[in-house]
């Protein structure tokens, strides 16, 4: 069966670092586009960043461009968020998701069909 298994969150101070992994396994990974996509307490899904299938082509909001980089190896099946230049407003549970169509950039979730079980982001003095 599909799974996305996150990891690399944690508790990081403010203009500090962290990359986070998504293994992904079921599915031809290779074939797929795939997201991150964030939520912070009490709010909203937020999309933060796609990636094309052979990793050629990426696209970040607005909030993260120029601080996040979102990459992919395609033989080991993972994808990666390098997150530099941390900000409180970044702390949430971050999530690896798999568009269900061609809506690359939606803060849908209807329109992701697997999803991780989230690797939380905590940014903090």
């Amino acid at each position: 069966q599909v799974q996305l298994v996150e990891s690399g969150g944690g508790l990081v101070q403010p203009g500090g670092s962290l990359r986070l992994s998504c293994a992904a396994s079921g599915f031809a990974f290779s074939d797929n586009y795939m997201t991150w996509v964030r939520q912070a307490p009490g709010k909203g899904l937020e999309w933060v960043s796609v990636i094309s299938s052979s990793g050629a082509s990426t696209t970040y909001a607005d909030a993260v461009k120029g601080r996040f980089t979102v990459s992919r190896d395609n033989v080991k099946n993972i994808m990666y968020l390098q997150m530099n230049s941390l900000k409180p407003e970044d702390t949430a549970v971050y999530y690896c998701a798999r568009p269900r169509g061609r809506i690359y950039t939606s803060n849908d979730r209807k329109l992701y069909d697997y999803w991780g079980q989230g690797t939380q982001v905590t940014v903090s003095s």
